[in-house]
């Protein structure tokens, strides 16, 4: 999900990916299809201006932040970087953890969100991204996998109840006067199995009964699907109110699959705060509103949500 400055050493092309059924771990996790994510007529379709694959790297994240201020015109508007396997990924709150060699979706894209006028979209629509990349997922893995999932907010994907994705964005601002960069990972568990896992709330597609763990297959969903939704994003000025490619506006979309509002949480909050509270909606900017047991509401920004049972919330 996170990304460093990319090794030399390439991947090794396969087609196909893990069958699903069985033991995951003990299925052959093949390498991502180099020639399918390449392939002229994807990255056209797809308004792709550079893909990278790598065999193994720290974290894609970080080698994005580093590659976007020592080279920024390779390193363009939708530009992926993607590895077969991540030493030292990154998520909320400096995690860190590492899943098998290609037993992970591990991809980051930069993004410098402007109209098709060339306008840039007002950073305050930054907080949507991760969001969209929410969404996106979403529905690459209904099509794609047959996996139904859900948000939590404010940048998980979760399978009943798990976590079986990641999403972490960073916003790199340039001295150059140039539209600053975002830097969006995306980190997704496809064939762990249950002893593979880094923590019991998580899990993975394999374990989910996937229709396929094909990680060349999902990229290329997820990746046709953040664009398309993107571009739209981008050409309404960042506006979450507004519909995208014909159908709902992202914050409609956003809040009828996430699985945080209309539950009692706990917030955790910078500077060691907590609230605890009903989740009623997002605001226009992403935030989280969570109305305390006075009745006040409270905007949060930023920080970690704990889904809490009725016993936990202080109402029981």
């Amino acid at each position: 999900m996170d990304a460093e400055q990319p090794e030399s050493s390439e991947p090794q092309a396969s087609s196909g990916g893990v069958s699903s059924g069985g033991d995951p771990s003990a299925q052959p996790r093949e390498a991502l299809d180099r020639d399918a994510l390449l392939q002229p007529e994807f990255l056209a379709a797809t308004g792709i201006s550079h893909l990278d694959i790598v065999q193994s790297t720290g974290s894609t994240n970080q080698d994005l932040v580093r590659a976007v201020t020592v080279e920024p015109k390779k390193w363009a508007d939708l530009s992926v970087l993607t590895a077969e396997h991540q030493t030292a990924a990154r998520g909320r709150l400096d995690r860190h953890w590492e899943s098998p060699e290609r037993s992970a979706v591990s991809v980051s894209m930069v993004l410098r969100p402007v109209t098709a006028e060339g306008m840039p979209v007002p950073t305050q629509s930054y907080s949507w991204l991760s969001l969209l990349a929410a969404v996106a997922l979403r529905e690459a893995l209904q099509e794609t996998a047959g996996v139904t999932a859900e948000i939590k907010w404010p940048n998980d994907v979760l399978v009943n109840g798990r976590k079986v994705a990641g999403i972490l964005a960073q916003m790199t601002p340039l001295g150059d006067g140039s539209v600053p960069a975002v830097i969006l990972g995306v980190g997704l568990n496809v064939s762990l199995a249950q002893e593979e896992l880094p923590v019991p709330t998580a899990t993975s597609l394999a374990l989910e009964g996937a229709t396929t763990t094909d990680r060349t297959a999902l990229l290329k969903s997820y990746l046709s699907r953040f664009a398309r939704l993107y571009r739209s994003f981008c050409n309404s000025e960042g506006d979450p109110a507004a519909g995208l490619v014909g159908g709902p506006s992202l914050h409609k979309r956003v809040e009828s699959a996430m699985v945080t509002l209309g539950r009692e949480v706990r917030a955790h909050l910078p500077g060691d705060h907590e609230l605890v509270g009903h989740a009623s909606r997002l605001d226009e900017h992403g935030s989280l509103l969570v109305v305390d047991h006075g009745g006040r509401e409270h905007v949060v920004t930023a920080g970690d949500v704990v889904h809490l049972r009725a016993t936990e919330s202080g109402y029981a």
